[in-house]
């Protein structure tokens, strides 16, 4: 197709010729009298571009997906895209199973160009996948956070394999959930709700494990644009502090404004805190971050949440500390694996009076209004790859050119 549109370029520039006829010589001009300018010329070489083949993994939706098209991160509506790729000559294969070496993800990989998934059931890109994955350039999170992709493979595969996400997508949806788990856990919110769905009511049962979010001492183990979010909404509460752990800090005049202090030690911080939250991603240093030598540490009686990723702790040194009422409790809605298999201990564990679980699926970053914000972003990113422009937004790249591009995960402190 490319030969078409440059044969087309020749015969657009080509010189008047004479032909012989039977009234004598006659000038036989091109369809273009005037040479093309340099924005025709691009026009015409980039309009028949090769097809591209596009792979998406996500999750189905199935009736609750066709009563409402705005799930858009589904396999039903395909993040909006299939129409547009289509209308361009382009294939777009859609698929939910991802596991094992016989999945459609793995069948499909082999000949893709452009592989989607999201980190609400992602498709986890291994090296080993990545090694199959022959004609693979860009991969794509439809969302934030991207360590479903070995990177540093990604950095050697096929000259490097651009890896995108949809930055500040979700940002606002994943801080407002923090802030919500807090209250859920710290008010005892589930017990009492439980009740009423059982018919019960014994309001000392639920009252004697709840508290008031004022004068508590917060902490949040990154400070990016979801930690510095969930700080400007806790500010309200008047906690009786604020406090952060980076390896970058804040702004000096941002620190005021919210009033917030950062603590150069993880293991300091997490002792001060009442609640701490994780909101930091996820790499080899923060890997099972929170085992059981860090939630030693931490305050007896105080509240973990994390709605980063769940290989940030151990899961298994989580559910124990809420069973033996060291952590009062533990919410969020990160899993690993995920879906999070049946028998996954976070699904069960309860502090000694029954409660402290504030788990859900991993939904906080995909709410409506964000599914909306990461459809529209990941068309952007694919408009910006199958037009050859490459144009990409500097803060969606996570690796390009077989190099890190964001400290978030390339950071070496």
């Amino acid at each position: 197709m490319v030969l078409r549109a440059t044969s087309t370029l020749a015969r657009c520039l080509a010189k008047p010729t004479l032909q012989a006829s039977t009234l004598g010589a006659r000038v036989v001009r091109p369809a273009y009298r005037q040479p093309l300018t340099a924005i025709q010329t691009r026009k015409l070489t980039t309009t028949f571009q090769p097809q591209v083949k596009v792979l998406a993994v996500l999750y189905d939706g199935g009736k609750h997906a066709q009563d409402v098209p705005a799930l858009l991160g589904t396999t039903e509506n395909e993040l909006g895209i299939r129409k547009w790729l289509e209308d361009q000559g382009h294939t777009l294969v859609t698929t939910s199973d991802k596991e094992g070496e016989n999945s459609k993800f793995d069948q499909e990989l082999v000949d893709a160009e452009v592989i989607i998934t999201t980190p609400f059931r992602p498709g986890y890109l291994t090296a080993e996948r990545l090694a199959k994955a022959k004609k693979l350039k860009l991969a794509i999170t439809a969302g934030i956070g991207s360590d479903h992709v070995d990177l540093n493979a990604a950095n050697k595969t096929n000259g490097g394999v651009t890896v995108a996400e949809v930055t500040g997508s979700n940002v606002v949806s994943v801080a407002e959930h923090v802030v919500m788990t807090i209250l859920i856990l710290v008010r005892n919110f589930v017990p009492a709700h439980d009740q009423i769905r059982n018919g019960d009511w014994e309001v000392a049962a639920v009252a004697k494990d709840e508290y008031d979010l004022e004068d508590k001492i917060v902490g949040t183990v990154g400070v990016g644009r979801i930690g510095e979010r969930v700080l400007r909404r806790l500010k309200p509460f008047d906690c009786k502090e604020l406090l952060y752990f980076d390896y970058q800090p804040l702004n000096a005049a941002v620190e005021k404004e919210i009033g917030c202090r950062r603590v150069e030690s993880l293991e300091e911080m997490v002792a001060q805190c009442d609640v701490v939250t994780i909101n930091c991603p996820l790499h080899e240093s923060t890997h099972g971050l929170f085992n059981k030598n860090l939630i030693s540490k931490m305050k007896k009686g105080s509240w973990l949440v994390n709605t980063a990723r769940g290989a940030i702790v151990v899961k298994e040194d989580v559910a124990e500390a809420v069973k033996s009422g060291h952590l009062r409790g533990y919410g969020g809605d990160v899993w690993f694996p995920q879906p999070a298999p049946k028998d996954h201990p976070l699904r069960y564990a309860v502090n000694p009076f029954g409660g402290g679980n504030a788990m859900v699926p991993h939904m906080s970053g995909t709410s409506l209004d964000a599914q909306k914000r990461y459809a529209d972003g990941t068309k952007k990113i694919l408009e910006s790859y199958l037009s050859g422009r490459h144009d990409y937004q500097p803060h969606d790249l996570i690796v390009h050119k077989g190099d890190y591009a964001t400290k978030a995960y390339g950071q070496r402190k």
